[in-house]
Parts: structure tokens; sequence; C-alpha cells
């Protein structure tokens, strides 16, 4: 903490000067940090907070630019160990990782002599017609966090309102949320395609000079470059990768795609105010009366949202100003950042009547009575069921407090009898008067305020008491002496206050006319809202889930759950734990959506079943014994023989709703991707989890959907449209992993409980660490392939 602490406290010096980019070059790069930095053994160092990472970027902030960052920042320990740590979650990472040198890092990078190529390593494909991928290593993804972490302090709090992805809090769930509550009255919309392409030199450049526009760091920009140029970070549009957390996603793309488009977003953010000031130009008296009259009053407005290279735009106004917005939008695109977009696809629609598909649902423009739909009369008829199910339950348990009241009361009253009768009194040793009086107080008063609310038996009493009385006689009030008289008087006013029961009556009958016009006041209210008003409604796309159930085999032919028989290789927690990721997964990110229901029926009779069967083929039992063994919330016991569900419970579907604004990462990469376990005669290896040096590991091997099933992703017709997939090159690889990180991976993967990291990129992280030139040879064998098979066979069921 103290290196941190002085590394906060350094600013930059104003003279700084301008170097060379080669490493070969004599001149040496200007740095504010010590040209020899040792951390002390006795005060370990620890990760930056937030606060003091953003303290330590604005230090070096002059005259509106960021000045060398890669030296004065990224190169310096705490915040190289803070990128470890955030590499290392959801695990702590408790010292200063003994794979590389941090200080050797940081020298590197300050001297501009890091080797960014040596970093890398290729995967050949799979397949002959297949493309190679390029991963970093660990070393590598440390400086890429690093720099990540920087950007995210220099641009996060510049980017526009509507600027989705990659950003914390501005996640799919936050997107639509904004849509289902600002968009009012829409007449048209249309959402822009690109024709699938990836960044090449021009965009490179341009996007580098959009960097130096506010950092000042030849440096950074010479990374980015590199980046490029190696092919460690791709950025593709078009296509169905970003933002879904496969390992061919860098962690810079999602950051520097916003800082390519948010140019841009500030030309659609500026005809949005332009739009607004024109509706607040308008005379505050003519929409005054207008609505006095009758006339609603629905401004032009523009909405628009952009999540990575998805974007829409939304207008209440005429086919000629959404013509003239797309013609904008489009020139913008592909003049200014010189993308390619697919303008068959990017087509306005007229949102009164179609539907259009943005971040994997459907939106559509319906009266507010479709969101809030009135109770039906079945339904009023079953409230009302209910509700006198209800007062009767409560008059059944009013009646019985009284009965034993009644039997309690009887016998203390026989008790004081006894006690009396036998003439030997009552022998305490202390007094309970008190206690019995308060107890016979609050009886007494519970009775009297449930006389008190009938107002049937106070009007009969009131009649008994008052009606017919000789003593209101004149003359007989006259021959009374006036103390009695007085006295009755009273009592009269007493009848009067508590029992006459007009005015309770009349509250009553208040409370029943204001009840009616409230519910006419609402019903009118609504009947205007359904005529004038128009809001989004947001749904699943039904036909693509039930495409991806069938795709997988999660169905047969004609609907009904079946087993999945390449799953029967695995553990059975494996198998709960791999349907219970592709459960939750599917529920987290519709949870938003208004048909949720059909979703957690697929959930729970598709998925669930399709799980129980497939534990049924393993075994060669039937499904009641499975559900036997298992119960329906498919329960598993860990070796302590504690039981551990995975699988979201019935009664947990049943209750889940749109609960949560975070970035759900879509069901494709679980979907598509399952591991296998190996059983293996080959040395030791060492673990792939981050920062684990031990050497007990258990291979498992990756299968792909895409391979098994032999379908190209890029055909519409076989694939499911906008589903996106794992890079080939993971096929068939293995990953070693020990008992420690078993444990950790295989839920993270199958069950997806993690806040930023997706366990997808988890597979990135854990393959790219080893693979580097001189570990290749070992950990990346084709060990599983078909030559080596008898070396290498995957683990049967128990009875193989």
């Amino acid at each position: 903490m103290v290196i941190a602490s002085l590394l906060i406290k350094r600013t930059i010096t104003s003279n700084s000067r301008v170097f060379t980019l080669s490493r070969h070059s004599s001149l040496k790069l200007h740095s504010t940090l010590p040209l020899q930095l040792s951390l002390s053994t006795h005060e370990p160092i620890q990760p930056l907070t937030k606060s003091q990472l953003k303290n330590l970027v604005l230090n070096h902030y002059t005259h509106g630019n960021f000045i060398n960052l890669v030296q004065n920042v990224v190169a310096s320990p705490p915040v190289l160990f803070t990128a470890c740590h955030n590499l290392a979650a959801p695990s702590p990472l408790g010292s200063v990782p003994d794979r590389f040198s941090l200080e050797a890092l940081a020298q590197e990078l300050r001297e501009n002599r890091f080797d960014l190529a040596a970093c890398c390593v290729t995967l050949t494909p799979s397949t002959k017609n297949g493309s190679s991928l390029v991963l970093p290593n660990l070393k590598l993804k440390v400086v890429v966090e690093a720099i990540r972490m920087v950007l995210e302090i220099v641009y996060d709090e510049r980017f526009v309102t509507f600027c989705y992805g990659g950003r914390v809090g501005m996640g799919r769930h936050t997107a639509i949320r904004y849509l289902k509550s600002s968009v009012e009255n829409p007449s048209w919309w249309f959402t822009v395609r690109f024709k699938r392409h990836k960044f090449e030199h021009f965009h490179v450049e341009k996007l580098c000079s959009f960097v130096e526009q506010k950092v000042n760091d030849v440096v950074l920009i010479d990374l980015i470059k590199r980046l490029f140029e190696c092919k460690a970070l791709v950025i593709e549009l078009g296509g169905d990768c970003l933002g879904r957390g496969f390992p061919q996603e860098c962690g810079l793309c999602s950051i520097l795609l916003n800082v390519y488009f948010d140019g841009f977003d500030k030309e659609i953010q500026e005809m949005r105010l332009r739009k607004n000031r024109e509706n607040r130009g308008l005379d505050p008296n003519l929409i005054a009366s207008g609505l006095d009259s009758d006339v609603f009053y629905k401004p032009v407005k523009l909405y628009a949202v952009r999540y990575l290279d998805e974007i829409l735009v939304v207008t209440s106004g005429s086919k000629m100003l959404a013509m003239e917005l797309r013609t904008g939008v489009v020139k913008g695109l592909e003049l200014g950042l010189g993308l390619r977009v697919d303008k068959v696809s990017t087509a306005i629609h007229s949102a009164a009547s179609e539907k259009i598909e943005f971040l994997g649902m459907e939106l559509q423009v319906v009266p507010p009575s479709v969101l809030r739909p009135p109770m039906s009369e079945k339904a009023i008829r079953a409230r009302k069921k209910y509700l006198r199910q209800k007062e009767v339950r409560a008059l059944e348990l009013r009646n019985a407090r009284a009965r034993n009241r009644r039997k309690l009361g009887l016998k203390i009253f026989g008790h004081v009898y006894k006690k009396i009768k036998q003439g030997e009194g009552f022998k305490f040793d202390y007094s309970i008067e008190n206690e019995v009086r308060e107890i016979f107080r609050s009886w007494a008063d519970e009775v009297v305020q449930e006389f008190l609310g009938n107002v049937d038996e106070c009007q009969e009493w009131h009649r008994s008491l008052s009606a017919g009385d000789f003593l209101q006689l004149r003359h007989i009030r006259n021959q009374l002496p006036p103390d009695l008289v007085d006295a009755y008087d009273k009592f009269q006013e007493q009848v009067d206050k508590h029992l006459n029961p007009v005015k309770a009556r009349k509250a009553i009958e208040e409370e029943e006319r204001r009840i009616k016009e409230e519910e006419e006041e609402k019903y009118a209210r609504g009947t205007v809202e359904d005529l004038t008003r128009l809001c989004l409604k947001v749904e699943a796309p039904l036909i693509l889930i039930r495409k991806a159930v069938k795709l997988v085999g999660f169905t047969n032919h004609m609907g009904r759950p079946r087993p999945i028989e390449f799953l029967v290789a695995l553990e059975d927690a494996d198998i709960i734990k791999w349907y219970a990721g592709i459960a939750r997964r599917w529920l987290d990110f519709f949870c938003c959506c208004h048909n949720f229901k059909t979703v957690k029926t697929i959930v729970t009779y598709h998925v669930r079943f399709s799980c129980i069967l497939t534990l049924a083929e393993k075994h060669e039992s039937t499904k009641r014994e499975v559900i036997k063994h298992f119960t329906k919330d498919l329960k598993v016991y860990d070796v302590n023989g504690n039981h551990e569900v995975h699988f979201p419970t019935e009664r947990e579907v049943k209750m889940m709703g749109d609960r949560n604004l975070s970035d759900p990462k879509p069901v494709d990469g679980a979907l598509s991707l399952a591991i296998v376990r190996l059983a293996s005669n080959e040395p030791p290896s060492p673990c792939i989890a981050h920062f684990c040096d031990k050497t007990t590991t258990v291979f498992y091997r990756v299968h792909l959907l895409q391979n098994s099933l032999n379908v190209n992703p890029l055909e519409k017709e076989k694939w499911v449209q906008g589903m996106g997939a794992i890079h080939e090159c993971l096929n068939r690889k293995c990953l070693p992993l020990c008992t420690d990180h078993v444990g950790d991976f295989l839920p993270l993967l199958y069950t997806t409980n993690l806040s930023e990291m997706d366990p997808l990129n988890m597979v990135i992280n854990l393959i790219g660490c080893r693979l580097c030139s001189t570990l290749c040879s070992f950990l990346l064998l084709d060990l599983v392939s078909d030559t080596s098979a008898a070396n290498l066979g995957v683990m049967l069921p128990a009875q193989s």
C-alpha cells in the first residue's frame, strides 16, 4: 500500500519529449516512475480500489489530455496486480503471482520492450475450411486487463447515456428497462445491420486517431496496433460474437468499440437534443388550450439505443423524418466510420404493425391494457370467492377464540367457587389480580370492538334501548327526580354516540361510493390511454428458442423431452450442472420479457425432463426411479453427504420475475459447449487455472455443438438465427484442471453464477495462460484425437 500511495501522489512533469517507438532505438521513453522498483517482502502489495485507480489516472490529466498512461499507470506493479486480481476472480489472489515477475513486466512496459507477439499462440482449425485462432497467454492478458481498466476510467463517464455494453451497470436489461419506461407512441423504427466484416487497417488507424484525441500516449497506440496485427484483438461487426463472453473475444473489444462509435453516438445525441428544443419552442398556451379542449399533444421524439454493434432508432414522427434519420445514420456509419452497412436489412418498419428484433428479443408496440390487462370475469369471481373464504376462516377463528375464552372462564370460576365452598380460601405467595384484570380487559376490548364493528347488531341494540321508552314523555319526566332524568339523558347520549348506526352506515356508503368512483375513473383513464398512448412490449423469441431446443436435442420431432446421449459420459452432478447452466441462463436472460411464463414452461418441462431422461439413460433405469432418487428438483449429494441443488427448483422458477438489471450473457455458449472427463495415463500437467501451479490434474475434453452436428453456424437455415458459436479451434481440446479448480470451474461453466466475467471467458483465460510456445507441445496436443484414443479414453459409466 505504500507503493500504491506513492504512485497516486506522483504527477507527470510538463517537459515531456517525443520518443521513437522502436525497442532498438537508443532513446529512452520518459516515465515518472523510478527505474528500479523493488517490492517489499514485509508489506505485501494489495489491489487498488476503483477510487485509488481513478485518482492515479486523473493525476496524469493535463490540458485536456491524459499523458503517458502506459508508462505511468499501466506499468506500475499495483495496477498490474489489480489486473491479476480481476483475472483470478472469483477466486481471491492472496499474494503476488510467481508465474512471472511484475517488476520485470512493468520495466518492459516502461521501456517499450514488451514482446507482444511472443505472448500469443495460434491454434489451427479443426476443419479444412476453418480459420485459425490467436490466444494470448496469461502475461498478455494481465496487460490487456490493465489497459482496459485504465481506458474505462478515461472514457466511461464521457460516453453518451444510450451507449450500453462493456460498461458497469449498463447491460442488456438496463437498455430494455430504458426502452420500456421511456419510449411512448412510437410510429417508425429501424435497426442498423452490418455486413459481416472485421476491423481492417483503415479502421484500426481511425480507432487510434479517436484514442489520440483524449489520450496522448504513443506506447498505448503502438500496443493497440500490435494487438490487431497479431490478431490477438479482433473486432468483427455483423456477427454474433460480441458481448457474449466467447473465447475469441478480447477483453478490449467492448471498450474500444464504444470509443470507435463515440463520435457517432454524440451526433445522434445532438439530433435528439435538437428535437427536444424544437418541442420546447412551441407555445405553452397553445398546448394548455389543447389539453383543456381534449386535444392530446404528442411531441415528436427521437430515441436511440446502441449495444456494442447493435443499434436501434425509434421516432414518434412521420415516415419522412424516419427516412431522413436512416439516411443520416447510414451515411455517418459508412462515410464517417468506414463500416459496411447492410442496407437491405436496415429497413424502416411501422411500429404500430410490425415487430422488430433487438438484443435477442422481440419488440412490439401495444396499448397499455395489453401490458397491464384488466381482470377477467373468471378472475374476478375467483378473487371474490377467495375473499369470502378468507372471511369465513377469520370468523371461524374468532368463534374458536370466543369458545376457548368461555371454557377458560368457566374453569376459573369453577375453581374459585370450589375453593370458596371448601372455606379454605386462596393461598398464593403473590397477587395475580392485576394479571387477571389485564387479561379480561384485553378480551373485553376485543369483544367490544367486534360488536361495534357490526352495524346490524348495533342498530338492533339501539332500537331496543331508545325506541318506545316512556321516560321520553314530558309529563313523566316532570314527576321524576332530576338526578334520574339527567342520568337517563346521559345514558341516551352514550347510546346514540356508540350504537347509532346512521353515521357508520353513511361512512360505509361513502366508502363504497368512493371505491366505485375510483373504479369508473380508472376504467375511463385506461380507455383513454388505450386510444391515445402506445407502449413497448418486450417478448422472448419463442420460435428461435424452440428451434434451439430441438437443435441441441432436448426434444424429439414431436416436441417431447428426450435424452442427450453424448452427456452420458459425464458424472451425474456434471450432467445436472450442464442442464442447470442452460436453464439459469435462459431464465436470467429473458426475465424482463412479457412472455416469461412460456420460457419458464420450457425450462421446467423440456430442459428438466430431458435431464431426468439423460440420467435414466445413463443408469439404465426408468424416469420414475430417477425422480425418486434425485427428486424433481434434481438434488445431488457432495462428499460430505450434504445435498446440493444446481438446477432451479419448480418453486424458484415460479417465483422468478424481472428482478435484476445486470448484463446477463446469452445462452449460446453454455448451449453449444460440453466438456467430458477423460481417463489418462499421461504425465502430470500443471493446472490451467489462473495462477495455479498444482500438477494433480484431470483432463477434460471440449465438445462443440456445431462440430458434433456438422453444422456451419453461418448457415441460417440449419443454425438458429442470432445464436453465436464458440470458435471451432477449441473443439476436442483438453483442459487439465486440479482438484481445487474442478469444483470452481465446472460450476462456473455450467451454472454461470458470475458477477462480471462470463464462464466461457474462463475458457480463454484457462487455455491462454499456458499456451506459450514452450508448453504447447503437451498442453494443446490433440490427446483425444483418433490416433491417440488408445492412450486417452473417455470415462464411461460405472458399469463400463
